[in-house]
């Protein structure tokens, strides 16, 4: 197997399996066989030969072509074997359901997974509470309860506590949530981000008040200048990455079940909208595998999609869920999430730059050709196994739509760690630096671009001066002896405008069912208007969701797009 000293760290640190006193008891290949003979069992259910497909998964993810979301690594084949990374859990006004969900995020936190939560029902701050006759205490409040436990439960170490906290924009306690990150320094354990509607977006542009409205009892609240939240939001974001805003209404014409309910949240790192109890396993292929001769090779890419998607399929019915009621919808719905990474590595061996009109349109060829890919496996299961059980009604129940197993199969995830097993860029991010150091739990790793050396080798410009330039400057900005085109196709996240980010990610979210995640870098010298000007271009660009970091800002220990796969 063709692992880095970097990947076996990595494994070695967070998914091989450990005894009682912790001693690792698996090499990475028993992982990996682990993971196959684990989620192949399921084709005993629709009596297919499970060792067969024991040895296509075994090659699959081994081969490092394709890995499946962490919490699958980490826990397939184990009692408690909780395969999904992305949960959605129901927030509603009463202190039973606050606390009920708070305990159920708990078991899911344990198990490695990541969750989502939408406080929008939560009566505001001041509004009455009849029972006791006091005053509530609002959203806020209950986030840093959440946040305290998570810091608790610290997901046994394997994974920091992931989660996501939204609000709706037409809350009334909407800018106490904007503001707290920048106030609280003990929100770490949750990204926050504010669900905004087209309504605000339309009061925004004709710089008009818009409605606040409380939950609890329907009634209009204040109006509110919708420039002035949104330059909160536009302040709280360059001061500590949060919030995020969420595309609510656009999120939502895209749902494929909307008889089952709207989405109000998603997963931690925004790319995943679920309904309520909802969960979906994620996995991703590693583009850097898939060129020959300089040019994407489609046909082994094709293949590898179909047993990728197979793969995650079975998946759902291998999982053992933490919850009755979250296996009845991920397999009423039976979504799936395949994803790429890969991305900047794969444009690097096409000799396309990152921030160019070719590497967008590259883009939505490569996502358009895997979800029609995608699709097709999914229809191809449903002839084999049946559509998923809620399929009545959904988008999929009209002439001309494809009948389907899945009722999504794709989603763009970041790939934090997996990209570090794979060994290649993660997600469709650029690359971060040519030269640098990152931390996988307490392990130091250190990493040049492989491809940057082959480039240098191969240019002839790779002197022991140059290199040394490299490794403290982690670009190749500026280095005297670095031919231009080398410096067009190594461009670092930094170096890459924040509208060619957009760009890319709005060319990923054409053709991708689920939302796409993406980090948008800004330098340090970045303004205000310069995030203003992000959110504004994606909304219209047609992205789900935006998410922003200045180099250098203020942050917790988690950042949107670090860590979800």
């Amino acid at each position: 197997m063709q692992l880095t000293d970097n990947a076996i760290k990595t494994l070695d640190a967070r998914y091989l399996l450990r005894d009682e006193k912790g001693r690792v008891i698996e090499t990475p290949e028993q992982m990996f066989r682990r993971v196959a003979g684990s989620v192949a069992s399921s084709e005993k259910i629709y009596n297919n030969d499970n060792h067969e497909w024991e040895e296509r998964y075994f090659e699959i993810i081994s081969s490092l072509r394709f890995l499946p979301n962490s919490p699958a690594l980490m826990n397939a084949g184990k009692p408690s074997g909780q395969l999904a990374a992305c949960f959605v859990l129901p927030v509603d006004d009463s202190m039973g359901s606050i606390f009920d969900t708070l305990k159920n995020a708990a078991l899911i936190l344990q198990s490695g997974g990541g969750t989502g939560f939408s406080f929008s029902k939560l009566r505001p701050r001041s509004d009455t509470v009849k029972s006791t006759g006091g005053i509530a205490s609002g959203p806020v409040s209950f986030i840093k309860i959440y946040n305290t436990a998570t810091e608790v439960i610290k997901q046994g170490g394997a994974r920091r506590g992931a989660n996501m906290g939204v609000l709706r924009v037409d809350h009334p306690d909407i800018l106490e949530f904007i503001r707290s990150k920048r106030e609280l320094e003990h929100l770490e354990n949750f990204n926050i981000s504010v669900a905004i509607t087209d309504d605000f977006m339309d009061a925004l542009a004709n710089d008009a008040d818009y409605q606040l409205v409380n939950p609890r009892t329907k009634e209009k609240a204040a109006r509110v200048s919708a420039k002035e939240v949104f330059d909160e939001i536009v302040r709280s974001a360059w001061e500590t990455g949060d919030p995020g805003v969420l595309f609510i209404d656009r999120i939502n014409r895209a749902n494929p079940t909307p008889k089952l309910g709207s989405f109000e949240t998603t997963n931690p790192c925004g790319e995943q909208p679920l309904l309520p109890y909802e969960a979906c396993v994620l996995g991703s292929l590693n583009l850097s595998m898939y060129v020959k001769d300089k040019a994407v090779d489609y046909d082994a890419l094709g293949s590898d999609v179909a047993t990728a998607v197979r793969f995650l399929d079975d998946s759902i019915d291998a999982s053992v869920y933490p919850l009755k009621e979250i296996e009845s919808m991920h397999k009423g719905n039976r979504k799936i999430g395949l994803g790429v990474m890969g991305w900047a590595d794969m444009l690097i061996m096409l000799g396309i730059p990152y921030d160019s009109q070719k590497a967008f349109a590259a883009a939505r060829e490569l996502m358009g050709f895997i979800n029609r890919r995608s699709k097709d496996a999914s229809a191809e299961l449903a002839r084999e196994r049946g559509v998923f059980p809620n399929f009545k009604g959904s988008i999929y129940d009209a002439t001309g739509m494809p009948r389907v197993r899945n009722a999504t199969t794709t989603t763009v995830a970041p790939t934090g760690t997996l990209s570090i097993i794979a060994d290649c860029s993660s997600g469709i991010e650029p690359i971060f630096a040519l030269a640098y150091k990152r931390h996988v739990l307490e392990t130091e790793l250190t990493e040049i671009n492989k491809y940057f050396i082959q480039a240098a080798m191969e240019c002839g410009f790779n002197t022991e001066e140059v290199m040394a330039q490299v490794m403290r400057k982690g670009t190749c900005k500026g280095i005297k002896g670095v031919p231009l085109n080398i410096k067009k196709l190594f461009k670092t996240a930094h170096e890459i405008r924040p509208i060619d980010h957009i760009e890319m990610q709005a060319a990923f979210q054409e053709y991708t069912d689920n939302a796409v995640s993406k980090t948008i870098n800004l330098p340090h010298s970045a303004k205000r208007e310069d995030v203003a000007d992000v959110f504004l271009h994606a909304y219209e660009k047609g992205c789900k969701g935006i998410t922003i970091f200045r180099y250098g800002s203020k942050k917790g220990t988690l950042s949107h797009g670090q860590e979800s796969e």
